[in-house]
């Protein structure tokens, strides 16, 4: 099974996307409570990624882009994410 875990999201978004900038925090203790958690899974992310492959992409799209990437991590348990998203500075 798809360990859900800010290193394992990090890794997915750097290969999909060559980020030049990237953050991944687990915020899931603080939600405890909220949904079943375990030990093993993260369940609360927040993600910032500059990335050129948002260039000329609305702000919509780019969350649809990464919530694609990490499609499966939802079905493992994933259960919220916040995204800054932006392309990089020229």
């Amino acid at each position: 099974m798809l360990e859900v875990t800010a290193s394992a999201l990090e890794q997915r978004l750097r290969e999909r996307f060559a980020p030049t900038q990237l953050s991944v925090q687990d915020e899931s203790a603080a939600h405890a409570g909220h949904m079943e958690s375990s030990a093993a899974h993260g369940t609360h992310f927040r993600v910032r990624i500059s990335s050129s492959a948002f260039q000329g992409v609305s702000r919509v799209q780019r969350h649809r882009l990464v919530y694609d990437a990490l499609d499966d991590f939802f079905a493992a348990g994933l259960h919220a994410l916040a995204l800054q998203t932006e392309q990089p500075a020229d």
